[in-house]
């Protein structure tokens, strides 16, 4: 009787742990950016480069796959970013994520000149990320909108 006690309670036991570890990790959040930059300037296309700061509020440590986001300044399109590094996401701390941007130069000069040199834009970043542990990977939504201060000189 004893002999089947115990591994009815192995398995409960490694089931729960599984159960437990296996939880959906809270939305990352969005603190600031830095190191923003130019890295080829045309009339067509522009590429820029910045890194994007995010706080994980998760009591376990991720790995961020790859991210496709779409990028808005006062609502007019930005450009698109994809991300296919592989990001270790401390937790309960702050990291960063570098990102480089495909910016519309033909769009951003017909509709957001003017935003550029404001001292404040409404932020838009919608897309997907891929985020997970022990190559266990989950695409997550991105619908991030707030204002943030913005100089370029």
């Amino acid at each position: 009787m004893k002999i089947f006690q115990l591994p009815t309670l192995l398995i409960f036991t490694v089931l729960t742990t599984l159960l437990i570890s296996c939880s959906t990790p809270k939305e990352l959040e969005y603190r600031n950016f830095k190191n923003f930059t130019i890295d080829k300037l045309g009339f067509s296309a522009t590429s820029i480069k910045m890194d994007l700061i995010y706080y994980n509020p998760n009591n376990f440590g991720l790995q961020l796959k790859s991210t496709e986001l779409d990028i808005f300044l006062d609502n007019n399109y930005l450009g698109h970013s994809v991300q296919e590094q592989l990001v270790s996401i401390p937790r309960r701390e702050e990291f960063s994520i570098p990102v480089k941007i495909d910016v519309d130069m033909k769009n951003l000069l017909r509709n957001g000149l003017a935003t550029l040199w404001s001292n404040e834009v409404i932020v838009k970043v919608t897309g997907m990320v891929k985020v997970g542990k022990a190559n266990l990977y989950k695409s997550l939504p991105v619908n991030y909108e707030g204002k943030q201060k913005f100089t370029i000189f």
